[in-house]
């Protein structure tokens, strides 16, 4: 019984996985960034967007390509430990747990925030203990459960923004505009327009968190890479479309009060306070669901370094008898999250935007080690697919992960090394284990046993 494998139950089908993704994703973001990105792209927010869109689609292509070689939970950590060694596996999961560590702890943390300032009565950690044990809740009761709710919500976010456009369009009736003039203006360097995009890249986190529930997803090999190119295809649309018509309508440049709540300013200028009012509701259903859906994606990555016992597989790789769910790391997770009580924001973003761009790096490498290097495919045309691409994916990523403030790279580097001395000593302590149980003339080398176990 102890080698029989634990698997998670199958009950996703492809707009399931689509709508947990956008869920994580929030497209709601967009106006959460709007501020900060308007401002160092200096308004060319639909240039900014289409770089930021076509950076960020080379390595969600390679998420497609590892996806369809190896349909397993567990995303980066299972592709670099799959096709370059277990030990750099490891340590990309061990950063990946920043990112899906930290996103449900910002979601309730930010919750708290618009809440408490909503009802200045109720304390900001109220709204964050509630929204932990209504998401641990949920969470436990299934995948299938959170997909369905997912739907609803991400549907109420792409109608608001449906909304906003139809308003930005009723603002331009009768307006001579051409329409190829937000993609005309030469007034404003590429260095800015960059700048701008490594900003934005941010906005398309979460696509990748689909690749965590491949054992949950009927045909997992083709379903999970079809899910990945429609939510950045549907996220590039959301984006683009208001940023579009936004320059359109506001061709020049604009001041706001804050920058960090700019996106409200504009949705009050382009709907009044009928739309601005609407917009705080959205918003908080929109955090709501990301928390939900980052939640079920962590406690999942969790599940397979347990069964892999790369973490202590009686507690992260077990499931619950009924709801056939890792209710361990939901628990574990939620109670993580209550450090949303004493840690900033700002903390919390830059321990997310380090493991995530770690992990997108290691995925590219993971392409051209796998197809390239180990099955030699080099064609022409699999030469782009399978090592130009990637290069062209972990190099942008790469420069944005040059791009983060060294108190996120030293924080970031320390969890590694933190990682990295964990992985010692369990490795040490699974060699004990053997060495009690293995008679001694059968004992195999002690760094092949930790090897095996470990990977």
């Amino acid at each position: 019984m102890m080698n029989q494998e634990v698997t998670l139950k199958k009950s996703l089908t492809l707009f399931g996985v689509v709508y947990l993704g956008l869920a994580w994703m929030t497209p709601m973001i967009y106006f959460s960034v709007y501020g900060i990105a308007y401002d160092t792209s200096q308004g060319m927010l639909t240039q900014a967007y289409l770089v930021a869109f076509l950076a960020i689609f080379f390595t969600a292509s390679s998420y497609g390509i590892m996806a369809r070689t190896f349909p397993a939970s567990g995303s980066a950590y299972t592709y670099v430990k799959k096709s370059i060694h277990p030990y750099p596996g490891f340590l990309v999961g061990w950063a990946l747990l920043l990112d899906y560590l930290f996103s449900p702890l910002i979601a309730c943390l930010t919750f708290g925030i618009y809440l408490n300032a909503q009802f200045p009565s109720v304390p900001a950690g109220v709204w964050i203990v509630l929204l932990n044990i209504v998401l641990a809740v949920i969470a436990s009761l299934g995948v299938n459960f959170s997909a369905q709710l997912s739907k609803v919500f991400v549907w109420i976010q792409m109608a608001f923004i449906g909304v906003f456009c139809l308003f930005l369009l009723k603002n331009l009736s009768g307006a001579a505009v051409h329409p190829l003039q937000p993609l005309l203006q030469t007034d404003v360097p590429p260095s800015v327009i960059f700048a701008g995009a490594s900003i934005i890249c941010f906005c398309f986190l979460g696509f990748d968190s689909v690749t965590t529930m491949s054992e949950e997803t009927h045909h997992a090999q083709t379903t999970i890479p079809r899910a990945i190119r429609i939510i950045i295809l549907m996220a590039g649309a959301l984006y683009l479309a208001p940023s579009y018509l936004t320059q359109l309508a506001f061709p020049q440049a604009m001041t706001f009060e804050n920058a960090d709540s700019a996106g409200f300013e504009v949705v009050k200028l382009v709907g009044g306070a009928a739309l601005s009012s609407l917009f705080i509701t959205v918003l908080v259903l929109a955090i709501f669901t990301q928390g939900l859906s980052s939640l079920t994606t962590v406690s999942r990555l969790l599940f397979v370094m347990g069964r892999d016992t790369t973490l202590p597989r009686r507690f992260f790789g077990s499931l619950h008898p009924r709801f056939q769910t890792p209710v361990a790391n939901i628990v574990l997770v939620s109670l993580v999250s209550l450090l949303a009580l004493v840690i900033s924001l700002e903390t919390a973003v830059k321990f997310v935007s380090f493991g995530a761009l770690t992990a997108f790096i290691f995925v590219n490498l993971s392409v051209i080690a796998q197809k390239y290097v180990r099955e030699k495919l080099r064609s022409p045309l699999e030469t782009c697919r399978y090592l130009l691409f990637p290069l062209i994916g972990a190099g942008f990523i790469g420069w944005l992960l040059s791009l983060l403030d060294a108190s996120a790279l030293l924080m970031g580097g320390a969890w590694v090394a933190f990682g990295a001395v964990y992985h010692y000593l369990r490795g040490l302590s699974l060699r004990r284990s053997e060495d009690k149980s293995t008679p001694a003339a059968a004992h195999p080398s002690p760094t092949r046993i930790g090897a095996d176990r470990l990977g």
